[in-house]
């Protein structure tokens, strides 16, 4: 390994150990967000470059599934309908692309998650605030701590890291002790599939569905 490889992996275990204090803020934060969910509420998260990366791999891992079976929880990127994205930057500006979206799709109740390395996205900014004002509990995984983002927002996680690249490393692993905070609140018994999602389908054969067309194919 080059010397610049030793220094990155260094920095991320310093990193990581640094996050440790941060560990039962994240389980309080799945914790909430499976009520949140359970109660029929919605989880949007957005971000830039590799930051939008990891808030898409958290509401896959939501609507779809982190370990065990479960039923899909209602989560949504801002950045993944690209139509949207690039119809409201252009008639409105990069800014307003993800605050656009919270106003149109966020409700009382739901939770807002942005992700910044730098804490100094303005895009990410509006969004914020136009989460706060249409009643949505907003929360932020940044870079160091002060940053714009992490002093506008409900609550946030600020990973103290020397580079970007190491920052999305632990902001990666942040998701995924979310995820497994959240699926550890709802619980994966029986009682977490009621709307029959684990059901296996009947699979049907075209012979099945459709009616007898003789031999010829």
């Amino acid at each position: 390994m080059t010397p610049e490889g030793h220094a990155h992996v260094a920095a991320l275990v310093t990193a990581l150990e640094q996050l440790g204090p941060q560990v039962d803020k994240v389980e309080r934060w799945g914790t909430e967000l499976a009520g949140v969910l359970a109660g029929g509420a919605r989880l949007l998260a957005a971000g830039n470059g590799g930051s939008a990366a990891h808030a898409q791999h958290l509401t896959a891992e939501l609507v779809g599934r982190y370990r065990d079976d479960r039923v899909p929880l209602s989560a949504a990127t801002l950045h993944a309908d690209i139509s949207t994205l690039t119809a409201v930057g252009n008639d409105y500006g990069y800014d307003e692309v993800f605050a656009r979206q919270v106003r149109a799709h966020g409700r009382t109740g739901d939770v807002l998650v942005l992700l910044s390395t730098s804490g100094a996205s303005r895009n990410l900014l509006r969004a914020a605030d136009q989460g706060r004002w249409s009643g949505l509990r907003v929360w932020a995984l940044t870079g160091p701590d002060p940053n714009p983002l992490a002093g506008v927002v409900d609550e946030a996680i600020a990973v103290d890291a020397p580079s970007a690249a190491c920052t999305q490393e632990v902001h990666q692993v942040i998701v995924h002790l979310l995820c497994a905070a959240v699926d550890a609140a709802l619980g994966t018994d029986a009682e977490s599939h009621r709307d029959g999602s684990d059901l296996t389908p009947h699979a049907t054969t075209s012979a099945d569905a459709l009616p007898s067309m003789g031999q010829d194919r």
